[in-house]
């Protein structure tokens, strides 16, 4: 089948939405690190509509820091893929063109440090997920202890992290007389555009300390919180999208209709009119962020885990079994007297189009996706409200059910015995802590102990231990579907 390209998109059907704009004239004013799914459904959306507004300055440079995958999807392309929007009301086809190219950092890291330090780039926006910051879940410090960092902070010849590549680039921009470029961190940490500044700013000390102080006193790293469900595309994806467009589109990706952007009024340099474009500048994000970060991240973690355990395929199957719907309520009871929330966020009214969007039947998302790397989500999703809750003598029963049931996961078998990968960083640590240990009240302090997720204090909090042994042992005598139903009576 013919693929998608610059030269086939006047084939498309005329239902197909395509760029309204000569992208001959697209200047790649932006930087992707992590060109994932979640970026092509989110961030290069807003991107297009800039550039549909009218202004080229918004083409989007790709880049991945593993492997060469989405390369190998897009540029065959031109860069062009198709967002499929999925609801009940059908699909909903959209190519976006802000792409211009992918590069690959480790076949090439002179020349992804070049595109960044070029006079054209003025943002650099960052999907590369919790773990990819290279930080401590627990402190949020750079872990020095890993050796890409470690190799980073002796020579950024090849830079190997994507703090690593910033300092690079920064470095080339310094030299060459040229301003820094605002870095947008879209992932889901907490107050992630500072942390991302004290990985870069840790990096540029290791080799010139008048570096750091320059990026400091010029630089921007603006606080963001995102929002889009973007579940993994399959196979039979693309072969649906390939009957509809009468071409074939390797890089597809499939979302939700919803799509937030909330950024920071951070900037050191040229932006896109945001504000036009659907995407809320605010002097502070972190209610916004932290709203997301507890109740829709932290309840689908929730979801995740014992709907996973449960052998239970996808989100919008979990939460409609009454039981596992009240689970999510009273953990979101739970989380939502932790926040203060920012005016224009209306809790009740959210936690309704929360619930609509996860029985979005279209999405098909699965638990096993979300349940990928806990150790970096667990922290800032269900541990921070165990913290303030229980800093205030409130009980924790759903958030730590949700937990006991990431501590079950850790074990690679689900309710029925099936056998699944446990695909996290800290996987090899969690198997040694449970290897021989089967007793639950022992197999919480095992995990417990490991200070790189769980806070010392709050591992030592008696009421939150008490509560995860008992959540614990029921999951494992009684199965996820049971525990469950025993919870919500």
């Amino acid at each position: 089948m013919t693929r998608l390209s610059d030269a086939t998109l006047g084939d498309l059907p005329a239902t197909v939405a395509v760029p309204g704009y000569d992208r001959a004239l697209v200047k790649p004013g932006v930087v992707h690190l992590g060109i994932g799914a979640f970026h092509r459904a989110h961030q290069a959306v807003i991107f297009e509509a800039a550039l549909n507004a009218g202004d080229p300055r918004w083409g989007i440079t790709g880049a991945s820091l593993r492997s060469a995958g989405v390369r190998d999807e897009m540029n065959p392309q031109d860069g062009l893929y198709t967002v499929v929007t999925r609801d009940g009301g059908g699909d909903r086809l959209t190519v976006i063109g802000a792409v211009g190219e992918v590069l690959v950092a480790p076949e090439n890291p002179e020349a992804l440090v070049e595109r960044l330090a070029h006079p054209d780039t003025h943002i650099v926006t960052l999907t590369v997920t919790e773990k990819g910051y290279k930080l401590d879940p627990a402190t949020g410090a750079l872990r020095t202890d890993d050796p890409d960092v470690v190799a980073d902070c002796v020579d950024l010849t090849a830079p190997r992290t994507a703090p690593g590549f910033l300092v690079a680039a920064l470095s080339a921009r310094r030299d060459l007389g040229l301003p820094p470029f605002t870095a947008i961190s879209c992932d889901n940490l907490p107050h992630n555009g500072r942390r991302l500044e004290q990985a870069v700013l840790a990096i540029a000390r290791a080799h010139r300390p008048e570096l750091a102080e320059w990026i400091e006193a010029h630089g921007a790293f603006p606080e963001t919180m995102v929002d889009r469900i973007v579940p993994a595309t399959t196979a039979a994806d693309i072969a649906t999208l390939e009957a509809a467009l009468g071409l074939s589109d390797q890089a597809m990706v499939k979302a939700e209709p919803f799509l937030q952007w909330v950024i920071e009024d951070k900037f050191c340099g040229p932006r896109p009119a945001f504000e036009t474009l659907g995407v809320q500048i605010t002097p502070d994000v972190a209610p916004w962020e932290e709203a997301k970060l507890r109740m829709l991240n932290g309840a689908h973690s929730g979801i995740a885990y014992l709907g996973g355990l449960a052998g239970i395929a996808f989100v919008h199957e979990v939460v409609a079994i009454p039981a596992f719907r009240r689970f999510v309520e009273t953990l979101w009871d739970e989380a939502a007297a932790t926040l203060s929330p920012p005016p224009g966020l209306d809790i009740a009214a959210y936690r309704t189009a929360l619930m609509e969007r996860f029985a979005n039947p279209a999405l098909q998302h699965r638990t096993r996706q979300i349940a990928m790397d806990g150790s970096q989500k667990l922290p800032q999703r269900l541990l921070a409200p165990i913290v303030a809750r229980r800093a205030k003598g409130l009980d924790v029963d759903a958030l730590a059910l949700a937990v006991a049931a990431w501590m079950r996961w850790q074990g690679g078998h689900d309710d029925s015995g099936a056998s699944h990968v446990v695909d996290d960083p800290l996987a090899a640590v969690t198997a040694a802590r449970l290897d021989g240990v089967t007793d639950p009240a022992a197999q919480v302090v095992a995990l417990l102990s490991i200070d790189a997720i769980f806070p010392p204090a709050l591992a030592a909090d008696e009421g939150f231990h008490a509560a995860l042994v008992r959540h614990l042992a029921s999951l494992a005598a009684n199965g996820a579907r049971a525990a469950i139903e025993e919870f919500a009576r």
